[in-house]
């Protein structure tokens, strides 16, 4: 091995993470604390659906799990408190954390305006009005698609459609299984693709690259299995009747989709996000109250309120920081990463390594972001080592999380779409019809084989040292030649 790629070994990504990858000694043991988060978290999902609980994976709050986690930490690791308490802190506010848990406020902010005044209704109405019925099922998976890129949520698209799903499979014929198929496909196209989803922020962040490169890649992926999959239900998904669907068609209002619209735009476009979500907020805020759907104390309550609805992911993604750092801190990340290199070759293998890691992970604790957060630091040194783009790593990460999130029958999406159909349909009708999420999955695996999606990478490659593109990396030399 050459001075270079030793070097490459140890200089992961940050500054933060050289001082963990260095003279750290591999621990199986230091995973412990993590296996017991994962452990308790599953463990109880198992038990309240034995018990035929509702919602089971989503009975015990995910944050209590990593405290557990995060008290056997200070258990079984060695050092004074003090030190440990300093690792674990030093993880809870490290700055791509801090700024993760930010933005997720803002876009449960923006997500909670937009629907309090209308923004949701009117654009499932919209698609409904000018969608033909015999094209239904392939408009509910467009619709679907849409209001999901749109809000970042994949939940509360499967909350805003599935009603009215469930409702065009009943009066027009189409089977319950294959319409909420359609519904699922398309809420978790949006929960991969949108720029403002829990998904994109805690992959993009925990890579370190921007998220309008994210998505150009992701697009590249989407793209083809969802037009693939649209051309199947326009053949496959008729009707047997074509009849009236809803008494919603025509009840829309354009004005209050244009907040979505701009925030797609300007997110694109390269704005700061902090930007993008503020200006997201205050827009609709300003429609509603045009409109009189809230006063302007109802807005500031419901500005608040979007702030609580992520706080689950708020405490998790802080919590599950904080217990990494100290995993990292005693070997556990190195243990893992020396048993994964003994798979990984090369850029290739190693992409299909970041793909498994967070599958395998997504299955067992069925929550794609925690999925992601669990693995982003791994999967961040895994590309440094072995060259394999962090934006093209970000991507699969959020594609294959995405993925088995939909597949699996006790995820939240899964629960919530069956619960509307009130026993007329199972997970193992509607997995079967998910066909956009199959698609996807082959389109990810040839992409790590026929770099078709990288024409962003090949245009702008990476700079390893400099831990960014190379356009960034031009732009910021001439900032500073022009200062000095």
């Amino acid at each position: 091995m050459s001075e270079k790629e030793i070097q490459v070994d140890k200089d992961m990504s940050s500054s933060e993470h050289n001082e963990q990858a260095q003279d750290v000694m591999p621990n199986g043991k230091a995973l412990i604390p993590f296996l017991i988060f994962v452990g308790v978290y599953l463990g109880s999902g198992i038990i309240f659906e034995l018990k035929g609980v509702e919602m089971a994976f989503y009975q015990f709050p995910a944050p209590l799990a990593v405290v557990l986690g995060v008290i056997a930490a200070f258990l079984i690791f060695k050092g004074k408190f003090e030190d440990k308490l300093n690792t674990f802190l030093k993880g809870c506010g490290d700055s791509n954390i801090l700024m993760m848990c930010i933005i997720y406020l803002l876009a449960g902010a923006f997500t909670a305006v937009c629907k309090e005044m209308g923004g949701i209704d009117s654009t499932v109405n919209l698609g409904l009005t000018y969608i033909p019925m015999e094209y239904m099922a392939a408009g509910v998976f467009i619709v679907s698609a849409f209001i999901s890129t749109a809000t970042g949520t994949s939940v509360g698209s499967a909350a805003a459609v599935g009603p009215i799903a469930v409702a065009v499979a009943d009066k027009t014929g189409i089977p319950m299984g294959m319409m909420l198929g359609c519904v699922l496909g398309g809420i978790m196209l949006g929960d991969n693709l949108s720029i403002i989803s829990d998904t994109t922020i805690a992959s993009t962040r925990s890579l370190g690259c921007e998220m309008k490169d994210k998505f150009k890649l992701n697009l590249w992926l989407t793209i083809f299995p969802a037009a693939i999959t649209i051309i199947l239900l326009m053949i496959f998904g008729r009707p047997e009747a074509l009849v009236g669907v809803t008494e919603a068609a025509n009840d829309y209002n354009i004005v209050k989709i244009l907040p979505y619209i701009v925030v797609l735009i300007t997110a694109l476009m390269g704005l700061n996000v902090f930007i993008v979500l503020v200006g997201g907020v205050v827009l609709a805020g300003a429609i509603g109250l045009f409109y009189g759907d809230f006063t302007t104390i109802e807005l500031l309550k419901t500005t608040y309120s979007g702030f609580t609805d992520m706080t689950d992911i708020f405490l998790l993604s802080l919590l599950t920081g904080g217990l990494a750092e100290m995993v990292s801190s005693a070997g556990g990340i190195s243990y893992m990463l020396s048993k994964v290199k003994n798979l990984i070759k090369g850029e290739k293998s190693a992409g299909l390594g970041v793909s498994a890691l967070v599958s395998v992970t997504d299955v067992a604790i069925a929550n794609n972001t925690v999925a992601i957060i669990i693995n982003g630091g791994m999967a961040k040194k895994i590309c440094y080592k072995y060259k394999l783009d962090p934006r093209k790593g970000a991507a699969l990460l959020s594609t294959f999380s995405t993925i088995f999130q939909g597949l699996i029958p006790y995820g939240a999406q899964m629960l919530i779409l069956t619960s509307f159909a009130s026993g007329k349909v199972s997970p193992l009708e509607i997995v079967p019809n998910a066909w956009f999420l199959f698609l996807l999955a082959i389109s990810a695996i040839i992409s790590i084989y026929i770099p078709f999606s990288d024409g962003l990478i090949r245009k702008d490659p990476w700079d390893y040292e400099r831990e960014m593109p190379t356009s960034k990396v031009i732009k910021e030399d001439k900032l500073s030649g022009a200062t000095t």
